[in-house]
């Protein structure tokens, strides 16, 4: 998580979080987490919750973060597979990623290719430490 979080290229999150800061953002109450392993190398991560609560519980949100180390070799897509499969078991209808960088190219091809639309754009919502203030993407999917 930590390289990924300094980079400060796809998380709306501090670059100075520390550790436990990182590990409450992702082991938040209500995510289930789960890693993806090669090995028994850990190759990444996601977590899967409620979107929001309420009258929004029905659809579900993840945040995926694969290891440099294990890029192009189909991780973050086998994470998302399996997220919309267990999301579809919990009850969820949907799935939204709410803040979406748009200069995360590969992401957002991935996040098409397993059926995600793009439903908004906020337009330079995200201060990108190299491109300066890009838009953020919402997509979504019906599960």
């Amino acid at each position: 998580m930590e390289p990924v979080i300094r980079a400060g290229e796809t998380f709306a999150l501090p670059l100075e979080l520390d550790e436990p800061e990182a590990l409450a953002f992702w082991f938040a109450p209500g995510n289930d987490v789960l890693v993806a392993e090669d090995a028994g190398k850990v190759v990444g991560t996601y977590f899967l919750a409620a979107n929001r609560g309420g009258g929004g519980a029905h659809v579900a949100n993840c945040g995926y973060i694969t290891a440099a180390f294990a890029w192009g070799r189909g991780i973050a897509r086998a994470m998302c597979n399996d997220s919309l499969e267990r999301a579809r078991a919990r009850g969820f209808r949907a799935m939204q990623f709410n803040f979406v960088v748009s200069t995360n190219e590969r992401a957002i091809r991935l996040w098409e290719s397993c059926g995600f639309t793009t439903v908004g754009r906020l337009p330079e919502a995200f201060r990108h430490p190299r491109s300066g203030y890009v838009d953020a993407l919402i997509m979504f999917r019906p599960l």
